[in-house]
């Protein structure tokens, strides 16, 4: 039975992004398959741009709260937080030292940020070990990546298969990537990918006020109400398209080809969109988030059977290693 793993950074609250491009497509996965699965909060990640505990704490929970409100079922997935197994951290400092500095130097998550070495920790330089540990420690086979993450499934197979080769042994499962092309980059607010660093997302579980303002900071142009739009370009239309049934898609497109219909009027029918289509995961977002417990019972109970499976992988690494 292949085994897939995937994995979240808890660097803030899942925005609509994160569940159209990770959340659903994983719980569809799961549900529709026999595959074993592990899903894990990657709050070690999220340590290289965010240095707040209490925060973290927060976010940790808020991304639990959303895998659990879309309907997580942890009787058929493996559901943990990285920081709950220190087996990670001993695998990386391992695989560190089978890692070429070249590789990481030609990392995009490293590369992006180059310019000012200044604001470069170790951390983020290591970052690809530690998501190469994050697969390699429960022998993932198939790991779900988009297009834009597909480097760093490389280098881990490139981790590995140095690995199994310097110790003349098969150690380490070398996984595959599985890459979806019906998954698209979803458009932040001002039409580029949506994303916490570019402050240009849209959270579904704010409160009604508060997510009617941030739907309406969608960027439109300025052609007057009266006149036709293009429907192609504007980003409420995007979005709205993406969470619409095809009818609604094709009577909003007919709205703003026949003019007078306002981008306000298409930003209030795809906050109506939201507040319907995820009226049940809101209530379940914020009666997880309000009774915490319930949270880390679930992740408790994966955590468990995480353990189990990294400490057979990182004993066999440590004989192999000599440290038994």
């Amino acid at each position: 039975m292949a085994r897939v793993l995937t994995g979240i950074q808890s660097s803030g609250r899942p925005h609509l992004g994160n569940i159209l491009g990770a959340i659903v497509p994983a719980i569809e996965l799961i549900n529709q398959n026999q595959e074993e699965s592990f899903i894990f909060i990657a709050d070690f990640h999220s340590l290289t741009s965010s240095k707040d505990g209490e925060l973290r704490k927060q976010n940790t929970l808020a991304v639990a709260a959303a895998w659990l409100a879309f309907g997580l079922d942890i009787q058929r997935t493996t559901f943990y937080r990285q920081s709950h197994i220190p087996e990670v951290t001993e695998l990386t400092w391992y695989l560190n030292c089978f890692t070429p500095f070249p590789m990481l130097a030609n990392a995009h998550s490293f590369k992006d940020k180059s310019a000012r070495l200044a604001d470069v920790n170790a951390g983020l330089f290591t970052y690809p070990v530690l998501m190469a540990a994050d697969i390699l420690l429960y022998s993932a086979n198939l790991v779900p990546v988009g297009k834009d993450q597909l480097q760093h499934l490389e280098m881990t197979r490139d981790i590995a298969t140095t690995f199994n080769r310097i110790v003349d042994e098969e150690i380490l499962v070398v996984p595959e990537a599985r890459i979806s092309e019906e998954v698209m980059i979803i458009p932040g607010t001002d039409g580029q990918k949506m994303s916490k660093s570019y402050n240009n997302y849209i959270d579904i579980f704010l409160p009604e006020k508060e997510l009617k303002k941030n739907v309406n900071s969608i960027i439109t142009d300025s052609t007057p109400l009266e006149e036709p739009k293009d429907p192609d370009t504007c980003h409420v239309f995007k979005l709205y398209s993406l969470l619409a049934s095809q009818e609604q898609t094709k009577q909003m497109r007919a709205n703003y080809l026949g003019g007078n219909y306002g981008y306000g009027h298409a930003k209030k029918e795809f906050m109506e969109l939201i507040m319907s289509k995820y009226s049940k995961e809101r209530e379940a977002f914020n009666y997880f988030m309000t009774h915490p417990d319930e949270i880390e019972k679930r992740l408790y109970a994966g955590e468990e059977k995480a353990k189990s499976v990294a400490y057979e992988l990182l004993d066999r690494v440590r004989r192999k290693l000599g440290f038994r």
